[in-house]
């Protein structure tokens, strides 16, 4: 298995490998001053032999997460779970998705692509998750919530049950949303409240 990316968050995506005591073949970056991370060097070049092996993207940041896997396109692994983590069987983990320590994913779940389940958060039973979306560490989503592509609900956030968050929002650290939020919103707060809007044409 390949890691791309060779930052904090390919740390952690080393420990989940780790953890499933799975080998890792390549880790690869972009940026040309980082050669290596703990002890594996670091390649520049999307060589055939790099490809032709399946890869999880290491990048926190959802946007990069999808520009990244346009570039790989076929070359994707499947979801990858720390051991640590609880995830019931009815639950569906789409290609490129991780899920950290401690995290619980239960029944009924439906969670896309590339997306980040981070350490210690919970999803309820029956939720639907688009691709490129992380759940921060501590963030709760309670049952039957929806959530669009790449929408990033931040550490401690808790969403009441039946809630629909859209795309591309950003849903700031310790909020609690008890209503619908539209596309590309950014909510914070207890009640969560909308202070704006972001520029839809930033994740084209």
């Amino acid at each position: 298995m390949n890691i791309y990316g060779a930052s904090g968050h390919a740390k952690v995506i080393i420990g989940i490998i780790h953890s499933r005591m799975e080998s890792i073949d390549y880790v690869i970056d972009d940026n040309k001053a980082i050669t290596g991370i703990y002890n594996y060097p670091v390649t520049h070049n999307l060589t055939p032999d790099v490809l032709r092996r399946k890869t999880i993207i290491a990048i926190g940041n959802n946007e990069i997460r999808k520009k990244v896997s346009e570039k790989l396109n076929s070359s994707i692994s499947k979801a990858i779970s720390h051991a640590s983590s609880v995830v019931d069987v009815t639950v569906e983990l789409g290609q490129g998705t991780v899920v950290m320590a401690n995290a619980t994913i239960n029944a009924d779940t439906i969670i896309g692509k590339h997306c980040i389940v981070n350490t210690g958060s919970v999803i309820e039973h029956d939720c639907l998750l688009a691709d490129f979306v992380h759940i921060s560490p501590n963030a709760t989503l309670a049952g039957g919530i929806q959530v669009g592509e790449g929408t990033q609900v931040g550490t401690g956030a808790v969403i009441i049950p039946g809630v629909k968050i859209g795309k591309w929002c950003t849903i700031g650290a310790g909020a609690v949303v008890i209503e619908d939020i539209p596309d590309y919103a950014t909510v914070v707060g207890n009640p969560g409240k909308i202070i704006k809007f972001k520029d839809q044409y930033e994740t084209r």
